[in-house]
């Protein structure tokens, strides 16, 4: 299990339990009447990191950045175009069916939208039976045991697997979603915008469950969201994506605080705050331009359109990630 330092940095205490080298996925881009492929839509492209056990590891970045895309590769929803995945030390691209079905057990995936996942025919009973029925050799009352009990640990009633989804609120259809891939005993769970929908006193209550349930399973999680506020609040390290690419990476309290890259400076000072205009942090970042069409990346560094710092150098060659003595990984030539 890792574990924090007085500095909030994660100490790596054993092997990584996810390690994801150079990973890419492509998507070609087809001609509306020839149907032939005139290019290709680089949705992730050439991304690494690596994610300790029992650390809260966060994905942040604009809509259309590829961050859901990412979580979907790693996990194999998506097949990716180039590129590794360990997990646990063993390498899960391209495994077979059973060896995948193993894996798919110990990471979870859990959309954005839960209550899509849930099966508007089935009782609760039912879905919460539908994972143990497919990778598990129990009896059907031993079963029912089991989700009885996964429910009362997410905080609803037993007879909740008597209702239909629809008879649940937002919130409690986070629950729900939570209990159908815990009841496999996973090791790690990849949520895709979780608080997406919620109002704000519930998207509380719903984060503060989170961390329970991470301690009491002692899970490791990664966090899909653009609400910079969530990240902030829950994670131990964060990626700050960019059209497919990784511009930022680090301790979370420390990207929050002191973020590097221009791109990481634009997000962050587009967060709402109730203050005067003299506490601001005049970081000095402004937006111009717009997100370039991704079908056509631009040369060089690829958010240099919209970067007021953009020197000649910055339009000719892509920036890579270099570490910097914070520990930190920045992608930016007027860092290097």
């Amino acid at each position: 299990m890792a574990k924090v330092d007085g500095k909030g940095e994660i100490k790596k205490t054993d092997q990584p339990i996810l390690e994801v080298r150079n990973l890419r996925k492509h998507f070609p881009v087809k001609s509306r009447y020839l149907r032939r492929r005139i290019g290709w839509l680089r949705a992730v492209d050439d991304i690494s990191f690596t994610i300790q056990r029992g650390e809260i590891f966060g994905i942040v970045g604009e809509s259309g950045c590829g961050k859901s895309t990412l979580g979907k590769t790693i996990l194999g929803i998506y097949r990716a175009s180039g590129g590794e995945v360990y997990f646990n030390g063993e390498k899960i691209n391209d495994l077979p069916p059973k060896k995948m079905k193993i894996v798919r057990e110990k990471i979870q995936y859990v959309y954005q939208d839960p209550g899509a996942s849930l099966d508007p025919w089935w009782r609760i009973g039912k879905i919460l039976r539908e994972p143990l029925l497919i990778h598990e050799h129990l009896s059907s009352a031993e079963m029912n045991e089991k989700v009885r009990s996964i429910l009362r640990e997410v905080g609803l009633d037993e007879d909740h697997m008597y209702r239909f989804p629809h008879e649940f609120s937002g919130g409690q259809q986070r629950r729900l979603g939570l209990a159908r891939i815990l009841i496999l005993n996973p090791s790690m769970i990849i949520f895709d915008e979780p608080t997406s929908g919620l109002d704000v006193s519930v998207q509380a209550t719903i984060l503060n469950f989170f961390k329970e349930v991470k301690e009491f399973y002692d899970l490791t999680y990664i966090f899909i969201s653009h609400d910079l506020e969530i990240i902030r609040m829950m994670t131990d390290r964060v990626a700050v994506m960019y059209l497919g690419k990784i511009a930022e990476h680090g301790n979370s309290r420390l990207i929050f605080e002191s973020p590097v890259h221009p791109y990481t400076k634009l997000l962050l000072s587009a967060i709402p705050k109730i203050e005067s205009k003299d506490s601001e942090d005049g970081t000095g970042e402004l937006m111009v331009g717009e997100v370039p069409d991704p079908h056509h990346i631009p040369p060089g560094c690829r958010f240099q359109p919209r970067c007021s710092r953009a020197k000649g150098r910055c339009d000719r060659e892509e920036p890579q990630l270099q570490q910097l003595t914070d520990g930190r990984f920045v992608a930016c030539h007027l860092d290097q």
